[in-house]
């Protein structure tokens, strides 16, 4: 087939599970806890074995362990799996054409047109191998046609193994599955298509899609097209290079500190909430300063992949001490987060509680719906007070 595509999805197995095991041997075959070591935590992760008595990531810990209390309970250590996520990427990064990181731990590759010279699957398998060999973590792989049928084949490979779709087979294989094997389709929709006498996705290939259009607006005609198969969404190409920033010129030079670590509060409060908006992680964190003379610089230092803002201040501010040492009046402040990626925990990452997951949900609703600074700490309002605007620079 011409014009068929070749696309490979790739899963850690249990990520922060799988990390862990790799630094104490004695976890091994064991059901695991990942998260906060308080009952008011939340799991970040679970081993399949905790998964058989029914614990799921972004479980109250509490629930966890009343389900399994012979679990074994590990607080994580998410520098170490930021580490990890690295080092597999520049793996994949040497020995594939074409690649797309959507989380820290999920990677698609493009071996379209591959197939005239080896094996798409062989390929694909000698790179799992590979990545097993050198990280010592276990990993699951899909091949078809596109991304979707690729997930769903590697969610029915698990645990560390591989499993290929060939071309024209995408609508027989997805026939049998649940609904909820779909990846768009969550708790709501499932729900929805329960109380429609859907269940299985043989009962959403058979349906008119104007039916599900009708049931779900543009959604619909999404999900009819997964569940038959089609799927054009492109890889798109990873790079360290993605990022956001802001960036404040003073309408006056200032020395002033306290105004200066409150802007880049504000800063770091308005960019984490655009992250966690666009669901996305960042990795590094750089902070700029451009003198009254025009002499400027640039510190950045990496970080576990976050987009909380109680860990990205503490580095935000200790990067504007390293750098901020001429003590010579300040024209410009500006921060930049980089090295993004899809955050699928970008909750789970939250090494706090469920009020403080809550508390960030919240204020992300509040400020989404009023506006940027509806509801910010508290520092950052100290910004105001001085009548200067962090994020123009002019008075108020």
């Amino acid at each position: 087939m011409e014009n068929s595509r070749n696309i490979v999805h790739l899963d850690l197995d249990s990520f922060f599970v799988s990390v862990e095991r790799l630094h104490d041997r004695r976890l091994f075959g064991k059901p695991i806890l990942i998260g906060g070591s308080g009952d008011r935590g939340v799991v970040a992760s679970c081993s399949y074995e905790a998964r058989q008595f029914g614990i799921h990531s972004a479980m109250p810990m509490r629930t966890a362990r009343q389900l399994c209390p012979e679990a074994l309970l590990v607080r994580g250590d998410f520098s170490r799996y930021s580490q990890k996520s690295h080092e597999i990427t520049e793996i994949i990064r040497e020995n594939v054409p074409l690649f797309e990181k959507s989380s820290i731990d999920e990677f698609y590759v493009d071996y379209t047109g591959m197939d005239r010279f080896f094996g798409c699957f062989k390929m694909a398998r000698e790179l799992r191998q590979k990545i097993m060999q050198q990280t010592g973590l276990p990993i699951s792989l899909g091949l078809s046609e596109n991304k979707t049928v690729s997930k769903v084949a590697t969610g029915e490979a698990k645990p560390n193994n591989e499993k290929q779709v060939p071309h024209g087979e995408e609508r027989p294989f997805l026939a049998p599955l649940s609904v909820r094997k779909i990846p768009m389709i969550g708790k709501k929709t499932s729900h929805t298509l329960y109380n429609m006498g859907v269940k299985r996705i043989h009962t959403l290939q058979g349906m008119p899609a104007e039916l599900l259009e009708s049931a779900f607006g543009k959604n619909g005609l999404l999900i009819w097209d997964k569940a038959n198969g089609i799927d054009r969404s492109p890889i798109i190409p990873y790079t360290e290079a993605k990022s956001i920033s802001s960036e404040n010129t003073f309408e006056a030079d200032t020395i002033d500190v306290r105004l200066l670590e409150a802007t880049l509060t504000a800063m770091t409060e308005q960019l984490a909430g655009k992250l966690r908006q666009q669901q996305k992680l960042t990795s590094t964190v750089a902070v700029k300063i451009r003198y009254s003379d025009f002499d400027t610089h640039t510190m950045q230092q990496r970080v576990p992949f976050t987009a909380a803002d109680h860990m990205l201040l503490p580095v935000v501010k200790a990067l504007f001490q390293r750098l901020y040492q001429r003590r010579m009046l300040i024209r410009l402040i500006g921060l930049r987060f980089s090295g993004l990626v899809h955050g699928h925990y970008q909750i789970n990452l939250f090494e706090d509680t469920e009020e403080s997951i809550s508390l960030y949900q919240a204020m992300d609703r509040i400020n989404g719906k009023y506006g940027d600074k509806t509801v910010c700490r508290a520092v950052g309002m100290q910004v105001g007070r001085r009548r200067f605007n962090p994020f123009n620079g002019k008075e108020i």
